[in-house]
C-alpha cells in the first residue's frame, strides 16, 4: 500500500518544535512557533478564559454534538467582533471551525465547488500553509508582489498593478491584518486602493483574519473586512480565535460567507456545511464556548480587551527594544523596519543558511525564511539574540 509514497518534507515551522525541545544548550532562544509568551517565557491562560471555563464547567450539561455548523451563538458573537457596525445582516452566514486553518480549508472547498479551477492570487510571501490548503482544494495559486526586503515595507503599487491584471472572477487571498510572515501590513489608505481594484476588476476577496487585536487594536485590525462588507457584494472571511483569546490548542475559528442577498447566502451556507461535514464532521466546542461566554458578558469582554491590549503592548515594546538594540550593535538603522511592522511576526532578512547558522552556532531558532516571532522573545533574550544575528550576518 505505502511503497509508492515518499517521505513528506518536514514542516518548516512545526519541525522547529522538536529541534528546540531536544537542544540541551542553556540560553537557547525559540522564535519559531507562533505563540505568545509572557516575560517568563510562558504561554499563559488568560484570566477571562479561566473564568469562562469555570462558568462552562458549572453550567454544561452535555457533551453531545453541536452539528456541522457549530454553535450559532458563537458564530453570532464572532460576527459582531469582526464586522461591528458594518454587519451585513441576512447576507452573512457562518460556521464554527477547528481553528483558522479549518476555516481556510472549508472556504477553499466552497470556492472550489462554486468555481472549480479558479485562480487564487496570494501575496509573495504568504503563510506557508495557505499554499498547501489551496492546493489541497484543487485551486491554482498565482503570487502577486507584496513584501519589499530592501525597505521592510509593502510594495503597494506593484501589488495593485498585479491585481489590475487579474481576470474578472479571480480570487484574492488577503491577510486582514498583521501579515504572516512579514509583519508588513497595509494602511487604511492602502486597503481603500485594494478595494477599488477589487471592485473595478470584479475580483473575489478571501480574507484571512488570524490576528485581530494584535496589530493596532480590535477595531483598527478589522478595517479591511468592514470596508469590504460595506462596499462589495461578496466575499469570504476566515477567522481565528487562537491568538487574541490565547486558546491555541482548543482549535477555535469561524468561516464567514457574504453573498449578494439572503437567498444566495443561504445556498452558500448549505454548501459550506456540506464541506465541513465531509472535512471534519463536527467542530470542537470547548474553545467556542469560551469565546461565546466572554463576548456575552460585558464585564468579561472589557477585561478580555484589557488583556489583549496588554499582550499587544508587550509585543510592540519588544519591537522597539529590538530595533534599538540593533541600532546600538550595528550602528545602523537597517532594522528600524521592525517598529513599523504589526503583529507577532517580522521577516528579519536572513538567508536560510544564516538561519541554520543561528541554530547551530547560537541556539537561536527562527524559521528558514527569516521569520521571527516577536511574541516569543523575553526581555533578557534581546541582547543575546541581537549579538547572534550580528555575528552571523555581519
Amino acid at each position: 500500500m505505502f511503497e509508492t509514497l515518499a517521505a513528506a518534507p518536514p514542516d518548516p515551522i512545526l519541525s522547529l518544535i522538536g529541534l528546540f525541545r531536544d537542544d540541551p544548550r542553556p540560553g537557547k532562544i525559540d522564535l519559531g512557533i507562533g505563540v505568545y509568551r509572557d516575560a517568563a517565557g510562558h504561554t499563559p491562560i488568560l484570566r477571562t478564559v479561566r473564568e469562562a471555563e469555570r462558568r462552562l464547567y458549572e453550567s454544561e450539561t452535555t457533551k453531545t454534538y453541536v452539528g456541522p455548523a457549530g454553535d450559532p451563538a458563537f458564530c453570532a458573537a464572532v460576527a459582531g467582533l469582526v464586522f461591528g457596525e458594518a454587519h451585513p445582516g441576512d447576507r452573512l452566514r457562518a460556521v464554527q471551525t477547528p481553528g483558522g486553518a479549518g476555516a481556510l480549508r472549508v472556504l477553499a472547498g466552497l470556492i472550489a465547488r462554486s468555481r472549480p479551477g479558479v485562480t487564487v492570487w496570494v501575496p509573495d510571501p504568504t503563510w506557508v500553509n495557505h499554499i498547501s490548503i489551496l492546493a489541497d482544494a484543487g485551486l491554482p495559486v498565482r503570487p502577486h508582489p507584496y513584501f519589499d526586503p530592501a525597505t521592510g515595507g509593502v510594495r503597494v503599487d506593484a501589488m495593485l498593478d498585479a491585481l489590475r491584471g487579474a481576470a474578472p472572477g479571480d480570487v484574492v487571498l488577503l491577510h486582514g491584518c498583521c501579515h504572516n510572515p512579514t509583519g508588513a501590513s497595509l494602511t487604511a489608505a492602502d486597503w481603500d486602493a485594494v478595494c477599488d481594484v477589487i471592485t473595478s476588476r470584479n475580483l473575489f476577496p478571501f480574507v484571512d483574519l488570524a490576528y485581530q487585536g494584535f496589530g493596532d487594536g480590535l477595531e483598527e485590525d478589522a478595517y479591511a473586512v468592514r470596508l469590504f462588507a460595506r462596499r462589495l457584494p461578496e466575499m469570504v472571511v476566515a477567522v481565528s480565535c487562537s491568538k487574541n483569546f490565547g486558546i491555541y490548542r482548543e482549535r477555535t475559528g469561524a468561516a464567514f460567507v457574504l453573498a449578494t442577498d439572503a437567498a444566495r447566502a443561504a445556498v452558500a451556507h448549505s454548501q459550506l456545511v456540506v464541506v465541513a461535514r465531509i472535512t471534519y464532521s463536527m467542530p470542537p466546542d470547548h474553545g467556542g464556548a469560551i469565546v461565546r461566554i466572554i463576548l456575552a458578558d460585558p464585564s468579561l469582554t472589557a477585561d478580555w480587551k484589557a488583556e489583549l491590549a496588554a499582550m499587544r503592548g508587550y509585543v510592540v515594546g519588544h519591537r522597539e527594544a529590538l530595533a534599538e538594540a540593533f541600532r546600538r550593535r550595528t550602528n545602523t538603522d537597517r532594522f528600524d523596519f521592525l517598529t513599523t511592522h504589526r503583529g507577532m511576526f517580522s521577516l528579519l532578512g536572513t538567508t536560510p543558511e544564516q538561519a541554520a547558522r543561528l541554530r547551530a552556532e547560537h541556539a537561536v531558532y527562527i524559521v528558514a525564511d527569516g521569520r521571527i516571532n516577536l511574541a516569543g522573545l523575553r526581555d533578557d533574550q534581546i541582547e543575546p539574540f541581537v549579538a547572534a544575528v550580528a555575528a552571523v550576518c555581519g
